[in-house]
């Protein structure tokens, strides 16, 4: 599945889900991956639950829900394999539009990079 493609050409709500090394889980609210040329899905991230607990336990599911009628979506199944700070980076693939002192106050902003394990249908089992 060309993850690119999908998450350029669809709009909906995504959700990541993480554990930590004791396996309580958290699940929030995240926009769309950003997918590297390489294919590797990177997420910006704060340093909340979610970063924390892939500090601990670097596996992830992220769940994209489509805007569209019926459950219609996909299940991405990543494992982190780095992180960063490059400010650079984070400022072209910033979506939201933040003055710098709103940014700022939020906290520091991490680049975090995953590869994708397996892609699944939103319901059911069948892998893309």
């Amino acid at each position: 599945m060309n993850l690119n493609h999908y998450f350029s050409d669809k709009r909906g709500v995504g959700v990541l889900s993480t554990a930590d090394s004791e396996g309580r889980v958290d699940a929030a609210i995240y926009a769309r991956p950003h997918v590297m040329e390489d294919g590797i899905i990177a997420m910006i991230m704060r340093d909340r639950l979610s970063h924390k607990n892939l500090q601990e336990n670097p596996y992830a599911v992220f769940l994209f829900m489509e805007a569209a009628e019926g459950y219609q979506g996909i299940r991405v199944f990543l494992k982190k394999i780095r992180e960063d700070q490059n400010k650079e980076l984070l400022d072209k693939l910033t979506r939201r539009s933040l003055s710098p002192e709103e940014d700022a106050s939020k906290g520091p902003k991490f680049m975090v990079y995953f590869s994708v394990e397996k892609v699944l249908q939103l319901v059911g089992g069948q892998e893309l």
